[in-house]
């Protein structure tokens, strides 16, 4: 029998390309008629995996969560809580910087998707490992969050037009090198994160210090970040 001209449909072949898409052109870019123009299918052949544009898009954000390295929380990572959470936010950004476009569906949480949901336990569980009380451990993550997919969800630095003559000094008596911003984004951008990020990690090592002392589950007081 001659084989097919075409790879045959599949789940990963279709999130692959609704991945491409919305990386290309947006959220609004993907429908079932225009995946399966870009698959070479035709369209009822998508329900047989998906049975809306949705769960697509559920899957696309998925698939960006599973490319957040986790390593950092395994058991036997010599890594602290604190140098931990650094390096498992420096890697999250980094991640989603790359796709942008999805970081509203991931926003709306993890819901039952099996990589948020693996992500969202790694965080909770290496933060009470640690000596976090529970409930803190769950605002840590919620913090966290909200901080790596605020900086991922726009730049700064492009915020403002290049126009050295669109900031009057008479109505914005500070912004007169606002116009150099957009030449140097990524260099304001990365700054501003290793800034943030520092501070909230500050932040959280003054209240860690803080909690009474009390033995972990493994017999030793809980380890130093």
């Amino acid at each position: 029998m001659a084989r097919p001209r075409k790879p045959l449909l599949s789940h990963d072949r279709i999130v692959a390309a609704a991945s491409a898409l919305v990386d290309a052109e947006g959220l609004a870019a993907v429908s079932t008629r225009r995946l399966a123009a870009e698959l070479g299918v035709s369209g009822p052949s998508l329900y047989n995996h998906f049975r809306t544009k949705d769960e697509i898009l559920e899957a696309v954000a998925d698939a960006t969560s599973a490319q957040v390295d986790l390593s950092m929380f395994e058991a036997g990572d010599a890594r602290g809580w604190r140098t931990a959470l650094h390096d498992w936010a420096v890697a999250y950004r980094a991640v989603l910087t790359r796709h942008p476009n999805i970081v509203p569906v991931l926003a709306q949480g993890p819901g039952r998707r099996p990589a948020g949901l693996r992500l969202a336990d790694a965080v909770f569980g290496a933060m009470v490992a640690a000596g976090w009380p529970p409930a803190q451990a769950t605002r840590i993550g919620a913090l966290m969050r909200y901080f790596v997919m605020g900086s991922a969800l726009g730049s700064f630095a492009r915020g403002f037009v290049d126009d050295e003559t669109a900031y009057d000094p008479a109505d914005y008596p500070h912004l007169g090198q606002a116009h150099l911003l957009a030449e140097r984004q990524e260099e304001i951008d990365e700054g501003a994160f290793d800034t943030g990020l520092r501070a909230l990690l500050d932040g959280l090592q003054a209240q860690y210090d803080a909690l009474p002392r009390r033995t972990a589950a493994h017999g030793s007081a809980p380890a130093e970040g």
